[in-house]
């Protein structure tokens, strides 16, 4: 089975890492959070953001992009940069044969720094957009994206169907 890993690199917004957080514990997937980050994830302020699915996150800090670089264990995984300076798609990947699939996003005002996208290029996709639009709001992008592995992966992790509906 695959394992889906979600990398934040320096997010700000919490509401959008909530909403990426909620999305990883639907999917089963590892979050990983590189800092700085832009807000407090502290026992205390979560819980008073009403984040009750937290406790069912698989959640991994790293103190900065280097130290999450060397933490990923190369051994038959692969990893993606989403980045609006990609030229290939994200449906243009086959992400199935990986026991790790991390998918990496930059910061919601900067994006992935240059250097390390021109240095991973030929694993750097984007999500095809009108060109006078500046990117899509980071939750709803890591959505796209995760549930396109998911729909590789053929949903291998997830319920068939839903409980209300049993036979």
């Amino acid at each position: 089975m695959s394992k889906i890993h979600i990398v934040l690199v320096e997010p700000e917004i919490p509401q959008n890492t909530g909403n990426i957080a909620r999305t990883c514990a639907a999917i089963g997937a590892t979050l990983h959070l590189v800092k700085p980050l832009g807000f407090d994830i502290s026992e205390k302020a979560v819980r008073r953001a009403g984040l009750d699915y937290w406790d069912k996150l698989d959640i991994v800090v790293h103190e900065n992009l280097n130290e999450y670089i060397d933490s990923v264990d190369k051994t038959n995984s692969i990893e993606y940069l989403l980045s609006t300076k990609s030229q290939k798609s994200y449906t243009e990947v086959n992400y199935t044969g990986f026991e790790n699939i991390y998918l990496i996003f930059g910061p919601e005002s900067r994006g992935l720094p240059e250097s390390y996208i021109l240095d991973n290029f030929e694993r750097a996709v984007r999500i095809p957009m009108k060109n006078n639009i500046r990117s899509l709001n980071l939750s709803n992008s890591v959505a796209i994206v995760a549930y396109e592995v998911e729909r590789q992966l053929q949903f291998e992790q997830l319920e068939e169907y839903s409980k209300y509906f049993e036979k």
